[in-house]
């Protein structure tokens, strides 16, 4: 036995990770206060807290959201330990001795039942008494036995009688206990009034105590610690809030803890706010993992929906079956009214994890809707709301697979949203959900083959609209080679006269490949006005099912590209110019065709599908000439905007390619179609005479590859000059933070872009200049965003509102050009982007759209924490789009809207007070006088709980959900929910 000392002072011994200092009222030790999360009504999404470290990537579901990582509570001051539990020694050392090496320590045999060396400090003194083997530490006594760490006020130790007893101290002036005992082994920490420890036994007896499990917290007037570490506890308390005048607990006489695994006591009854309240049960049962993901019953959340009758939601078993999966099964029922059942639901959700290689969540929801109302009304309006599904059963499916890119490997990847096309409008409350009409998912593999310029892309792609049309592709294979130098194909070794030519010949590959099925038949008819047999001018839908799979099979589109691209390099011309001419090659080939003959009894034409190879190919070549040059206006002195610089970039395009529209295999012409095989006419006039003439009968023009995958490529004969111009504006401005001189200026956009573009096709034969095409957008400072376009025309048109073939400055009065087209959008913050003030919120650019109102894309369920540090933000969106009316309004008619696009929307959030924040999102289409989907969520932190709502004021899904749970995801299912939408999942 040895046995170390020091009076007001510590012995050297390893640094050990400190827990966070416990704030005012706070417990010792005791875990951060889990964050406010956003609880989402709708099934489908998790109900446990987000994870620690995840952190938002992308656009957030509610305004407000952290964009900041979700802090770990289970590891306070940045360690991976759990409160309250001691860190293992890796080094062999105990107490910063070598056991190994220390002669003495082995040559000495252990006279007593103390085991290792004690290490005892004291702020104020230490007294020994020798003959009776005691030590007495005064004032924030500090004793330390092998994993035994005993803090407090007063601590005797009896090394004799193998015991430590610890108390606190009595302030005289306001009777609080101060430096109370607290005890930390490899069971847990504790903190009491009195401790009593005895070596030999490993029991103790602690007296008003708390005892820290996993994220919980138990209580008890007297605790019993046993050697095995188990707990016995006399009027017990067990509670999550860390606190030490907790908001709430559950109340036993009798508990027991297992440290590690679970806490279990007697009949108990749950305490808000010092108020016994009547919920309570016979026995009580707290698992108390010592991992951070277990398994085990999730408890239902009970409710009433507006359409549907009283409810139990989202209740299942969650199985963790490693550290790898996690699989949540849960289902829904509804009561329905009197006699008629209001169906029921189920989810599966899986998540998947492996680090550095992958990650993914595959979710999938059943529900069973009935058909009809049964609920002629609701809480909040007495006309009918109900939406009636086209089917009893409807279902969806979510998968998301990511993986870890790694050099030289193969990337699988995966994004499916699919299912019953009126799903989410009948079972969804989610605004992206419930507002978008085109829901896409694929499945692709990639990778880039080592040592070689070949790389493929092999994809599963499928698309949906709310209108019930479906399209697979099933596959989409392409296949890419890199730019090649031919030179180097031959051994020629670079440089030498003609080095400036042949260095510069590339080619490079492409190839697609598809095989596309849709539900979609598209309406048959002639784009030359004859009759067909069978033909239709209605799109018209295939059920799916297993019935119609011929169906679809025919139905169906593929084909193959091949593109070739040649650079003839790029090359300088009047010091200034970049010439840079290209020719590219192309062919498309079809596993069909389309065959047409004239029927002269029904005179109409009859399409008949062949099959076999065909080989369509098509050419073109391009050259351009471009430069950039600038303005420059510096300024003399030391100005705040030092200097402004315009940059111009002039570019001339020239595309030609050959008159492909006489190919017979391609474009038949009406003299084969419409003639019989001794060249007699089969097309009739009015007056049932046959049309002789060729001309007349070349007229009809026909097409092989109508509505096929890559259409025909190539075309009537191009020859098009095209002129763009690009500016962009900018200035330097004097950055008053830069104290080093190093970096005195910073640039700052003005325009990001003015762009021109027009063109002019000179083998057209009428109408040969296009549009001219006006681009603008900018950003300023970080906060707003302006794009604009616009297109003006240079013909004429007719009464009839047709384009004819004569420019506008031949009219009276002369213009040059007129208006047809034309948008405007606007992106405002109000939080800045910069700066020191506490509502900056870091972004590298403004928001570029609603996020509420965004596209569909991977869920991102856990990173919806709210963050009470932004005491503000708001986002405003403008849209305006304008059209010109093709044909003059006539006396007496109502004049449409001069914007037949004019909305305006607002989202944001507002800390209201310290513990309350209100996100909103509102729109309003002054083009239809309505309100677009406004709805208001808020949030209240209320420490160790929660409460959360979100009201809809308008529209078929108006209604309101309230939540207030429990914060600790070992009391997730504390909770109590009202709902009052009218129309519920």
């Amino acid at each position: 036995m040895s046995l170390a000392h020091a009076a007001q002072s510590q012995t050297v011994t390893p640094t050990k990770p400190k827990a966070a200092p416990a704030k005012p009222t706070q417990r010792p030790g005791s875990a951060p206060t889990p964050p406010v999360r956003y609880i989402s009504p709708d099934p489908r999404d998790p109900v446990g807290p987000p994870p620690p470290g995840v952190q938002n990537t992308g656009q957030s579901r509610v305004p407000g959201a952290s964009r900041k990582p979700v802090p770990d509570t289970l590891a306070p001051a940045g360690t991976v330990r759990r409160p309250g539990t001691s860190p293992t020694d890796t080094t062999g050392l105990v107490n910063g001795v070598a056991v190994s090496g220390d002669s003495v320590q082995l040559a000495a045999r252990r006279r007593g039942q103390i085991e290792t060396t004690i290490d005892y400090t004291a702020k104020d003194s230490i007294q020994f008494d020798v003959t009776n083997k005691v030590a007495r530490l005064y004032n924030k006594a500090s004793v330390n036995y092998g994993d035994t760490d005993l803090k407090a006020a007063f601590i005797t130790v009896d090394y004799g009688n193998n015991t430590m007893t610890a108390d606190g101290k009595r302030d005289t002036l306001t009777n609080r206990l101060l430096d109370r005992p607290v005890l930390k082994d490899k069971a847990g920490l504790y903190t009491a009034s009195n401790i009593a420890y005895n070596f030999k036994s490993k029991k103790a007896r602690v007296s008003d105590a708390v005892t820290t499990q996993g994220e919980g917290f138990v209580s008890a007037s007297v605790i019993k610690r046993l050697p095995n570490g188990d707990i016995n506890g006399l009027i017990g308390r067990y509670t999550t809030c860390n606190l030490e005048h907790p908001h709430f607990y559950i109340q036993a006489k009798n508990m027991k803890v297992i440290p590690g695994d679970k806490v279990v006591t007697g009949p108990f009854n749950l305490v808000i706010g010092d108020v016994p309240t009547p919920l309570g049960f016979l026995f009580g049962f707290f698992p108390t993992p010592t991992k951070s993901r277990g398994s085990g019953v999730i408890i239902p959340t009970f409710g009433q929906a507006a359409d549907r009758g009283y409810f139990l939601t989202n209740g299942g078993y969650y199985f963790a079956p490693n550290d790898y999966i996690g699989v949540r099964l849960t289902g829904d029922i509804y009561a329905g009214n009197a006699q008629s059942w209001g169906g029921f639901g189920a989810t599966a959700d899986v998540s998947y994890l492996k680090r550095y290689t992958f990650q993914g969540n595959f979710n999938l929801r059943f529900s069973n809707r009935p058909g009809q109302q049964i609920l002629a009304t609701d809480a909040l309006t007495t006309s009918p709301v109900y939406l009636k599904p086209p089917d009893a059963n409807s279902f969806w499916v979510t998968w998301n697979h990511s993986p870890v890119p790694k050099p030289g490997g193969g990337r699988f990847t995966a994004s499916v949203n699919a299912g019953t096309s009126s799903f989410n409008r009948i079972n969804s409350l989610d605004a992206r959900r419930f507002l978008s009409t085109q829901f896409n998912s694929s499945i692709s593999y990639s990778k880039q083959i080592r040592n070689s310029p070949v790389n493929y892309d092999i994809k599963l792609s499928q698309s949906q609209g709310t209108d019930g049309s479906m399209t697979f592709t099933l596959p989409d294979v392409s296949l890419g080679v890199a730019r090649q130098y031919p030179y180097q194909w031959f051994g020629i070794e670079p440089g030498g006269k003609l080095a400036p030519l042949y260095e510069q010949f590339t080619i490079g590959y492409n190839l697609t490949a598809r095989n596309e099925i849709s539900n979609i038949v598209a309406p048959r008819s002639l784009a030359n006005g004859l009759p067909l047999l069978g033909g239709t001018t209605v799109q018209t839908t295939i059920p799916l099912n297993a019935k119609n799979l011929g169906k679809l099979l025919l139905n169906g589109r593929n084909g193959m590209q091949h593109a070739f691209n040649i650079g003839l390099g790029s090359y300088t011309v009047a010091k200034n110019f970049k010439l840079t001419p290209s020719f590219n090659y192309g062919e498309v080939w079809y596993a069909q065709r389309l065959d047409y003959r004239f029927s002269p009894v029904a005179q109409a034409v009859r399409i008949d599908t062949t099959y076999g190879f065909n080989r369509i190919y098509s050419y073109s070549s391009s050259a351009s000439l471009n430069t950039t040059f600038y303005g420059t206006i510096v300024r003399k002195g030391t100005r705040k905007i030092q200097a402004l610089r315009h940059k111009v970039t002039p570019s001339l395009t020239y595309n030609f390619s050959p008159d492909f529209t006489n190919r017979a295999n391609v474009n038949p012409t009406g003299t084969s179609i419409l003639t019989d095989e001794q060249g007699r006419p089969l097309l009739l006039d009015q007056f049932n005479r046959p049309v002789t003439a060729g001309d007349v009968l070349n007229r009809y023009s026909f097409n092989n590859y109508n509505n096929f995958l890559y259409g025909t490529p190539g075309g009537a004969r191009q020859s098009q000059l095209s002129f763009t111009m690009q500016n962009a504006v900018e200035m330097k401005v004097r950055d008053p933070n830069d104290t080093t001189g190093l970096n005195p200026f910073t640039k700052s956009s003005l325009i990001e872009g003015l762009d021109f573009n027009i063109g002019y096709n000179f083998a057209a034969d009428s109408l040969g200049l296009s549009p001219l095409g006006v681009n603008f957008r900018t950003q300023v400072a970080k906060k707003l965003n302006l794009n604009s376009n616009a297109s003006f025309e240079p013909y004429q048109r007719d009464s009839q509102g047709r384009t004819i073939n004569k420019y506008l400055f031949e009219s009276n009065p002369r213009r040059l050009l007129r208006l047809a087209t034309a948008s405007f959008g606007a992106t405002y913050s109000f939080n800045p982007a910069s700066g020191n003030r506490k509502s900056a919120v870091p972004r590298t650019l403004a928001p570029t759209n609603d996020p509420t109102l965004g596209t569909v894309g991977p869920p991102n369920y856990y990173a919806d924490y709210v963050d009470f540090e932004i005491p503000w933000e708001l986002a405003l969106t403008y849209a305006a789009g304008y059209t010109t009316n093709r044909v003059p309004v006539k006396k007496g008619e109502v004049r449409p809207p001069i914007l037949a696009l004019n909305t305006i929307g607002a989202t944001g959030s507002v800390k209201l007070t310290e513990n309350l924040r209100l996100s909103y999102n509102l729109g309003y289409d002054f083009v239809s006088n309505t309100i677009t989907y406004p709805n208001v969520t808020f949030f209240r932190d209320l420490h160790c709980w929660q409460i959360t709502g979100q009201w809809i004021p308008f529209g078929i899904t108006r209604g309101y959900n309230f939540t207030i749970a429990a914060k600790s995801s070992l009391l997730q299912d504390l909770k109590l929910n009202r709902n009052r939408f009218a129309q519920y999942q």
